[in-house]
């Protein structure tokens, strides 16, 4: 299994079959929270649909094609955050996340995405990272931002979402560009 400690108490995992319940309480507890700026709280409607997405994810991860993995915080589980693609043949990714309002503002997705930073450029020898985030939701926005990616561009009218179109940034980062930073920076 997939794990990786950040610090005592948060560490990252490739979700399990097991984790389908935990991964759908989080989701529902959320749901408006979420689905304010993603798609799939509004398509996550029971245990099953967590189960077939961890199903999936661990065969995207087998065939080396981008996964999400759990973010736990004291062994609960606080949020996701993953490889939308992984493209082997230009050597970059996208990095999507996501966590629970109630864990917001501790650091911890700013931590998250920093591990996986390291890890695309160290360990897989990419040359860069893209976060694509709704215009307006200005909590995402930060991290990026905060962690030195430049921004590249705005796609108009991205997705459609609750009845409202939603602008999205694209965000990107280079290897060369990437300066290890210490962990700890706090959420916004």
């Amino acid at each position: 299994m997939f794990k990786y400690a950040i610090d005592k108490s948060l560490f990252i995992s490739l979700l399990e079959t097991k984790d389908a319940e935990k991964l759908f309480n989080l989701i529902d507890k959320n749901r408006n929270h979420i689905g304010e700026w993603l798609k799939f709280p509004s398509i996550t409607l029971k245990v099953d649909d967590s189960r077939n997405f961890i199903e999936n994810v661990r065969m995207r991860f087998a065939r080396n094609e981008g996964y999400w993995l759990g973010i736990w915080m004291e062994n609960k589980l606080v949020g996701s955050i993953g490889f939308i693609y992984l493209d082997q043949e230009n050597k970059k990714t996208e990095i999507g996340y996501w966590i629970g309002k109630e864990y917001e503002g501790r650091g911890i997705i700013t931590k998250t995405v920093k591990v996986l930073i390291e890890y695309v450029f160290n360990n897989l020898t990419f040359n860069k990272i893209e976060i694509g985030v709704a215009t307006d939701n200005l909590r995402s926005r930060s991290i990026p931002e905060k962690l030195g990616f430049k921004l590249e561009g705005t796609i108009r009218d991205y997705e459609y979402i609750n009845g409202k179109y939603h602008d999205r940034l694209i965000y990107g980062l280079k290897s060369n560009e990437w300066q290890v930073m210490p962990l700890g920076y706090p959420d916004v």
